[in-house]
């Protein structure tokens, strides 16, 4: 079986026939998903069943919607304009044909790999892709190979890592001098903070582009597009006598409301619902209900009256007020509400709420979310009401929640000052001659409340504000 590639443009599909031996069926027509990157060659596929990766080409009809539905250039990623806008700094470096390192880091599904994949699309580069979760050094090497002998000869690398916060450190400094020296370029993508998970040696050469959670609004737009297109999506030829799908208002709210930001969960439910829904026109709450795999609960007909409920449950805890924060867990309970959700607010609010003016009421809601998930329903709702009382009724302070933000304005707008020496652990006898650790007091020794421990260009800073509630003082 061979391959035939047509006349294309880079970044667009391409369309590619199979032709088989003598005798065997007529060709099926193929599609090869980003397969050709600044007009370089094509890979081949040797069956149906290959892995759809960069350059590889598979039939469309077998992907799933959410691959098939995958943009192919910027204009088309939706709710990412800090990215894809025409001044942002992707972009704009894009377009002066000086693409940097980076890597994008986000939740799943908000199309991380998708805009990965059109940076390498609009790069005259080659590309090279790599998975952190399957591939290692051995592979690396193998890549820098081939990018060493291209930019011998004045080629560049675009080399794409896939979950790049799964490598170790060991792997990732083996990454770290062929970003620095430009052997490749490097476009990386991770749902981990790369602050924490990756080296700081390495991401002080990359540039971190956030990807935000996708908005209801953007979600919308991308099922609508699937709704209508006939080629990628589910949409129903114009040829074709069943009328057009489209989703009534409540199987909307309910699919954007389980899909939680996540395009790929939307555009799975999609085609499952469609599936269900053989003769075309209006898709309704049932099928995506059946669709997503759970039942739509009863206060929660639309998005906006789920997140209103929640927000007053939590609102009236932090007035203090325990007959209504009652009442809207009760409510939550009656429309089917996870407790386990609701755990994880309680324990959110024991800081953000009560934090020092009650630090026993951290205490009390991770007690709260480990019984709930050790008894489950119906019994944990009185764990959830108990520690919803007492939430509700503890002293109030925002302090520590106002202070980290005061410290992050700071991290932010100021420059990151070295740590004091006298901060510094003299763990060797160099660390000594360099005088770290000198001038440093135990508090429990006379001088001790004498240390400083901001940087000395941070003295004046106030950052923490007691409240004067309960022992916040």
């Amino acid at each position: 079986m061979t391959t035939r590639v047509e006349a294309h443009q880079p970044g667009e599909l391409q369309l590619v026939e199979l032709m088989r031996a003598p005798g065997s069926k007529e060709a099926d027509t193929y599609y090869s998903v980003v397969a050709s990157f600044g007009g370089r060659s094509l890979s081949t596929v040797s069956s149906v069943d290959d892995q759809l990766t960069l350059g590889s080409s598979t039939s469309l009809r077998h992907l799933p919607l959410a691959e098939r539905m995958r943009p192919r250039t910027l204009d088309e990623v939706v709710g990412q304009p800090q990215l894809t806008a025409p001044d942002s700094p992707l972009r704009v470096a894009l377009e002066s044909g000086a693409p940097h390192s980076m890597v994008l880091w986000g939740p799943p599904g908000t199309g991380k790999t998708t805009i990965a994949l059109c940076v390498a699309s609009a790069v005259d580069a080659d590309v090279e892709q790599l998975n952190a979760v399957t591939d290692g050094i051995k592979e690396l090497r193998a890549v820098i190979a081939g990018a060493e002998k291209r930019r011998d000869v004045g080629g560049r690398t675009l080399l794409f890592i896939d979950e790049i916060a799964r490598w170790n450190k060991a792997q990732q400094d083996a990454l770290l001098p062929y970003v620095e020296n430009g052997t490749v370029v490097l476009v990386g993508s991770t749902t981990e903070n790369p602050g924490f998970e990756l080296n700081r040696a390495l991401v002080s050469r990359l540039q971190v582009h956030v990807v935000l959670p996708l908005q209801d609004e953007d979600l919308a737009e991308l099922a609508h597009r699937a709704l209508k297109d006939s080629e990628r999506g589910v949409g129903i030829p114009a040829d074709d006598p069943r009328p057009p799908y489209e989703l009534d208002q409540p199987a909307m709210e309910h699919l954007l409301l389980t899909s939680n930001g996540d395009a790929r969960r939307l555009l799975g439910t999609i085609e499952r619902a469609a599936q269900m829904t053989p003769d075309g026109g209006v898709i309704n709450l049932p099928t995506v209900e059946r669709a997503v795999g759970q039942r739509a609960v009863s206060y929660d007909k639309g998005a906006d009256e789920h997140y209103a409920v929640i927000s007053a449950f939590i609102k009236s805890i932090r007035g203090s007020d325990p007959d209504a924060a009652l009442y809207w867990l009760a409510r939550m309970e009656a429309g089917g509400e996870s407790p386990e959700f609701i755990a994880r607010r309680l324990v959110i609010s024991a800081s953000e709420e009560i934090g020092v003016a009650a630090s026993g009421a951290l205490t009390v809601a991770v007690s709260g979310m480990q019984a709930v998930k050790m008894i489950g329903p119906p019994e944990c709702w009185l764990h959830l009401a108990h520690v919803t009382a007492y939430l509700a009724r503890a002293p109030k302070s925002w302090a520590a929640y106002q202070g980290l933000g005061a410290a992050r304005k700071l991290v932010a707008e100021q420059p990151h000052y070295p740590v004091p020496a006298h901060l510094r652990n003299p763990t060797t006898a160099l660390d000594r001659q360099m005088g770290l650790g000198k001038g440093y007091v135990h508090a429990s020794r006379p001088g001790g409340d004498e240390v400083e421990f901001l940087p000395p260009e941070l003295t004046d800073a106030v950052i923490y504000t007691p409240s004067g509630n309960g022992q916040d003082h």
